[in-house]
């Protein structure tokens, strides 16, 4: 029966997968991935042998109606983004939204993403936050940190490690200096740290020590 299975990836540790998705994906007809060779990595590592096909934002439009006839002709797919849940800034909302039209069965199964680690470890307040993914490099920043300036909530978003110290330094303008905050760098990898307090301390350390993986920031509300 035609299905299109999200399967949450490893952010760094190839172990945070689910015995389930393993399953899945042993068992579907065909694998998309956003990089091939960073998917073959975790398909090698579970011994997983399946065809893989590239699947990402600069060919999702080109490829996406053959493979709708695909799965309309009752072939199961699993679609596999570089690190964490598809659809969470990564690839995966227009294969969704167009099968859900088509009638294709769409299931999502449970795992990695980082932001979530991140926020529970943050120490801020998690009962209510806004993800907002990766900040606009240049229109509507200003207008959103000047909404976000005044939000109560907890703040979300990832960043490059080339733009932290810039962003941080930014946040500063927009939240002042005294805002707490934790940086949450490289989760689940060998590496992993957590950076807590003020922007102020956060972007000092940083300026200091350099910056490198993958970030995810916490600010806390206003």
């Amino acid at each position: 029966m035609s299905k299109l299975y999200l399967i949450p990836s490893p952010i760094g540790n190839l172990a945070d997968i689910t015995y389930r998705a393993v399953k899945v994906l042993e068992e579907v007809d065909l694998i998309l991935a956003e990089d091939t060779r960073t998917s073959g990595v975790l398909l090698r590592h579970y011994n997983i042998q399946k065809p893989v096909t590239p699947y990402h934002q600069h060919n999702e439009h080109k490829v996406l109606q053959h493979l709708l006839q695909q799965l309309q002709a009752g072939k199961t797919m699993a679609l596999l983004t570089d690190a964490g849940t598809p659809g969470v800034s990564d690839p995966g909302f227009l294969l969704v939204r167009e099968c859900i039209r088509a009638g294709v069965p769409v299931e999502c199964l449970p795992g990695a993403t980082a932001f979530v680690p991140a926020l529970v470890n943050s120490g801020i307040p998690m009962n209510r936050f806004t993800f907002e993914g990766f900040l606009p490099p240049k229109k509507g920043r200003h207008t959103l940190l000047t909404q976000l300036a005044q939000d109560e909530r907890t703040i979300v978003f990832y960043e490059s490690p080339q733009r932290l110290v810039k962003t941080l330094e930014e946040l500063i303008k927009y939240f002042g200096a005294t805002r707490y905050c934790c940086v949450c760098r490289e989760l689940t990898k060998m590496f992993e740290e957590h950076t807590r307090g003020t922007l102020q301390e956060v972007v000092d350390y940083y300026k200091e020590k350099g910056v490198k993986g993958e970030i995810v920031v916490i600010v806390g509300g206003a």
